[in-house]
């Protein structure tokens, strides 16, 4: 019985790989953790490092004489953040987001809704190509490319011509603050291109929202006598609220921090993501660029924040 036993138990492997290969699998959790070392730290010196450095650095301030950065805790650098020029750039780009996250929820949903509810088959796989194709292409490419189109000499102007609606362009350009002499140098031209680039990061986490609410609870809400509106208001809408979340943290987030975009199409009014950059590269007032990152990160802080507590990471 003994030789059996003694038989029956698979000897040690020889060289320095079996030894290892032995260890791990008498003890998989050191494995688990030599795995993940790697890129925890990773993450943990060149992610968190940087964010650390960058907050750091705003407390730091800029001597305005000789143009040196005066390396003593303060506030002061955030106090600049209240001046009338610096807070209104500040304002410019949280409107601009607030406005692009609900344009691209309105067009989205009736989209999602679409696919989620009708396209089956061949017609759902066209849907999510007409959906992804355009983030195949490079962003600097579609952004030019919106530039000419809303040009003054563009595409979109003529057609406005050839319907004889030219007097409809011109009174949009007219409004006060969103117009322009045309819309390539417009608010409303940076608008329309940013809910072009970032509208396909809103239509698929509603368009999985919604695949998730039951076809029977609409059937219900039918059969208990409730019409369109009131399906939409009290059942479709607040189970597909997560997933419109989920989209408004990629829109919000991503219209916020772009500079791109407002550099290409728009004014010369600065947004947020140009602050950053002249500050840094142009004044070098690295402080205050840094202050002015620093206000998307509490600002997404707080978001995030609430969008977890409405469940919108369940439909990421």
């Amino acid at each position: 019985m003994t030789a059996i036993s003694t038989s029956a138990i698979t000897p040690g492997r020889q060289g320095l790989m079996g030894r290892l290969s032995d260890l791990f699998w008498r003890r998989p959790n050191l494995l688990l953790v030599l795995m993940l070392v790697p890129p925890l730290l990773w993450l943990g010196i060149i992610y968190v490092g940087s964010l650390l450095a960058l907050l750091l650095q705003s407390f730091f301030s800029i001597d305005e004489f000789s143009g040196l950065i005066t390396y003593e805790f303060t506030l002061a650098t955030y106090g600049e953040l209240l001046r009338p020029a610096n807070f209104d750039i500040i304002l410019r780009t949280l409107l601009m987001s607030a406005a692009v996250t609900l344009a691209s929820a309105v067009i989205a949903f009736p989209i999602a809704y679409y696919a989620a509810r009708y396209a089956k088959g061949r017609w759902k796989a066209v849907f999510y190509l007409g959906i992804m194709l355009p983030l195949w292409s490079s962003y600097l490419v579609k952004v030019y490319a919106w530039k000419l189109i809303l040009a003054k000499e563009g595409i979109l102007t003529w057609i406005f011509a050839k319907l004889h609606l030219t007097w409809l362009l011109d009174a949009l350009l007219a409004i006060p603050v969103i117009g322009g002499n045309s819309l390539s140098i417009s608010y409303l031209g940076t608008f329309i291109v940013f809910v072009y680039v970032w509208l396909p990061f809103m239509i698929l986490p509603t368009q999985a929202a919604l695949e998730r609410v039951p076809g029977n609870l609409i059937e219900a809400s039918g059969d208990l006598g409730a019409d369109s509106r009131q399906t939409f208001r009290h059942v479709l809408f607040p189970l597909a609220l997560p997933g419109i979340v989920a989209g408004w943290i990629f829109t919000f987030s991503l219209t916020m921090g772009d500079y791109i975009i407002p550099q290409i199409v728009g004014t010369s009014r600065l947004f947020i993501g140009q602050a950053v950059y002249a500050q840094q590269g142009t004044a070098g007032n690295i402080p205050l660029a840094a202050a002015f990152s620093v206000v998307p990160i509490v600002i997404m802080g707080i978001y995030l924040t609430i969008a977890k507590r409405m469940g919108a990471f369940d439909a990421l």
